[in-house]
């Protein structure tokens, strides 16, 4: 499918059939353009009365099957997840003016997967998905503190913390990616890629 001239559009879109390499020559513009972490990423969930939520996650993998998050499973983005597992998330980079759309269902990673990014982290990080009851309500900070120097003493080896059942990570399979690119007098670029059953198609959209 080659589109590129019919389409129209700027160099930096480049001429992929597979959005997900678009997504990653994307990326790494932002690893080195982005003052911020460029990982970053709105997430967009709603349960099952409709209510919708937002929040930041980090992208911390990414393949043909979607984008990974790791959370708590009891935090309100996983209870969300767990009545209406369709999400969207939003990458803004605004250094460089360019952004990225993803809309799809959401699975819960499998243990191994999520075992192997766990021991990956910082054991201060480890010691503090056991502490933190994610999203639910504490009487003042020091709580949190004491849970950490329990979990801290009872896990004293850093190279052998456990990860807790309750943590994990979901991946979110897209149906449809959408790239922005900014342009002056709000003549921005989209260009959005919708998943059929014969594959990925192109199509660009008014600003």
């Amino acid at each position: 499918m080659n589109q590129k001239n019919s389409l129209n559009l700027h160099s930096y879109f480049l001429d992929l059939d597979d959005p997900l390499e678009l997504f990653k020559s994307w990326m790494s513009e932002a690893e080195k353009k982005e003052i911020r972490d460029p990982t970053a990423s709105s997430l967009a969930t709603a349960n099952s009365a409709g209510q919708p939520n937002v929040r930041m996650v980090l992208l911390k993998g990414l393949s043909s099957e979607g984008f990974v998050f790791y959370t708590n499973l009891n935090s309100s983005k996983s209870r969300d997840l767990k009545e209406n597992p369709k999400a969207a998330m939003c990458f803004h980079w605004k250094s460089f003016n360019r952004q990225i759309r993803i809309l799809g269902n959401v699975t819960q990673v499998d243990d191994k997967e999520a075992d192997l990014y766990f021991n990956s982290r910082p054991y201060e990080s480890r010691i503090n998905a056991w502490a933190s009851d994610q999203s639910n309500p504490m009487n003042e900070r020091s709580e949190l503190l004491k849970k950490i120097e329990d979990f801290k003493n009872k896990y004293k080896n850093e190279k052998n913390v456990p990860r807790p059942l309750y943590w994990s990570g979901w991946r979110l399979k897209p149906s449809s990616i959408e790239f922005w690119l900014h342009r002056d007098n709000r003549n921005h670029e989209r260009l959005r890629y919708n998943k059929t059953p014969k594959g990925w198609e192109k199509e660009i959209l008014y600003p």
